[in-house]
C-alpha cells in the first residue's frame, strides 16, 4: 500500500510516458514524514495555461483521458496526489487521514509554486473532485487577497454538505465533533458497498485500470478526527466563501443508494447527496454556474461514454469562455 519515494527527484509517472511524477516533502507531523506528489503531462505545444488537479478521499490521480482531454484544448496539466494518499501515501501512515482540511494546503501552495513561478504558467485552473472539490475552494479563499490563486475552478461532484438525514447532519455532527477531537483515530462505524467501484473498474463492470491498493474497493475506513474535520469544513463553506474565480459545479441529476449491483449504479450519484450540491454551490462565491449532467455518476468524467463527453462539453465550453 504505502512506499517510500526519494524525494524532490523528478521520474517517469506509474502511468507512464508522458506522464512525470515529483515528490515534494513537506513538513513532519505527528506520523512522520510527510510528502505529496505533482504529476504532470505537458501539452503537445508549448503553453502558458495550465490545469491542476486535486482527488478524493480514497481516490489519487489516474485518469488520463482527463489529463488529454485538457492538454487538448492547449493546457499543461498536473496533477497533485495529495499527503497520505496515492503516490504519498508511505508505509508509516495512516491513509487518507487528516485532522484539519488546512493540512493539505501547503501542499497545494507548492503545487501553486512550481506551476506558475518555477514553470511560469500565467493561467491556472483548478479541477477538482469530491472531498477535493471542498479543500481546494477552502484553500482558494484562504490564499486569495486580491490575487486570485487560479482563473477558475471545476468542481466535479464536490463535497459540500454530508449526506443522509437531517438528524445525521446536526445531532450526528455534533457527535463527531466530540469524538474526533477526544479520539481522532476512532473508526466510524458504516456500511460499505463495492458497488461504486464495480461500476469503475476495468476488471469487473467498469472501463479504468487503477491500482487497488490506492483506491480500495470498500474504500479506507473513516476515522471520526477526519470526519470532524471535513465537517469543520463544510460548515466553513456553509457561511459564505469567495474562491476569488469563477466556478463550475457539475453534479448528476440525482442520487441513488444501493448495496447490490443495479444499472442505478452506472446513472446516478451512489456516493453523494446531489441535492446538497446544488444546494450549497452558491457559497462557494458570486460566480457560479451549476450544470446537472443526466445519467452522471458520482465522477462525471468517469461516467458512461456519452455522458462523459457531454461533462466534457460543458466543461469545454465554460472554461473557453471563464478563461479564454
Amino acid at each position: 500500500m504505502g512506499h517510500n519515494p526519494r524525494v524532490g527527484d523528478i521520474r517517469t509517472d506509474v502511468l507512464g510516458e508522458p506522464f512525470t511524477a515529483e515528490t515534494i516533502r513537506l513538513a513532519d507531523d505527528t506520523e512522520g514524514t510527510v510528502v505529496a506528489t505533482l504529476v504532470h503531462r505537458p501539452a503537445e505545444t508549448p503553453t502558458r495555461a495550465a490545469v491542476l488537479y486535486v482527488h478524493g478521499f480514497c481516490d489519487y490521480f489516474f485518469q488520463v483521458h482527463v489529463a488529454e482531454f485538457f492538454t487538448e484544448l492547449g493546457y499543461d496539466f498536473y496533477a497533485l496526489d495529495l499527503r497520505k494518499h496515492g503516490r504519498s501515501l508511505l508505509l508509516h501512515q495512516t491513509p487518507n487521514f487528516c485532522l484539519d482540511l488546512d493540512e493539505y494546503f501547503p501542499e497545494l501552495d507548492a503545487a501553486h509554486q512550481r506551476i506558475t513561478t518555477r514553470d511560469g504558467h500565467e493561467q491556472l485552473v483548478v479541477v477538482a473532485h469530491s472531498t477535493g472539490g471542498l479543500i481546494a475552494p477552502l484553500w482558494a479563499h484562504e490564499r486569495h487577497r486580491g490575487d486570485r490563486v487560479a482563473d477558475a475552478f471545476v468542481l466535479n461532484g464536490p463535497w459540500l454538505d454530508l449526506q443522509g438525514s437531517l438528524l445525521l447532519r446536526t445531532v450526528g455532527t455534533r457527535a463527531i465533533d466530540e469524538i474526533g477531537a477526544r479520539r481522532p483515530y476512532q473508526l466510524i462505524p458504516r456500511s460499505t458497498s463495492d458497488v461504486y467501484i464495480e461500476s469503475l473498474l476495468a476488471q469487473r463492470r467498469g472501463e479504468w485500470d487503477f491500482d487497488t491498493a490506492w483506491k480500495p474497493a470498500s474504500s479506507f475506513p473513516v476515522r471520526a478526527g477526519w470526519l470532524r474535520a471535513v465537517r469543520r469544513g463544510h460548515r466553513r463553506l456553509h457561511r459564505g466563501i469567495d474562491t476569488g474565480a469563477p466556478v463550475l459545479v457539475l453534479a448528476s441529476t440525482r442520487s441513488s443508494v444501493t448495496e447490490t449491483w443495479t444499472e442505478d449504479v452506472r446513472r446516478s450519484d451512489m456516493v453523494l447527496d446531489v441535492q446538497q450540491i446544488a444546494r450549497w454551490s452558491h457559497k462557494l462565491g458570486p460566480l457560479v454556474t451549476i450544470a446537472r449532467i443526466e445519467g452522471a455518476m458520482h465522477d462525471a468524467y468517469l461516467s458512461a461514454k456519452d455522458v462523459r463527453e457531454a461533462a466534457f462539453e460543458v466543461t469545454r465550453r465554460w472554461v473557453q469562455a471563464a478563461v479564454g
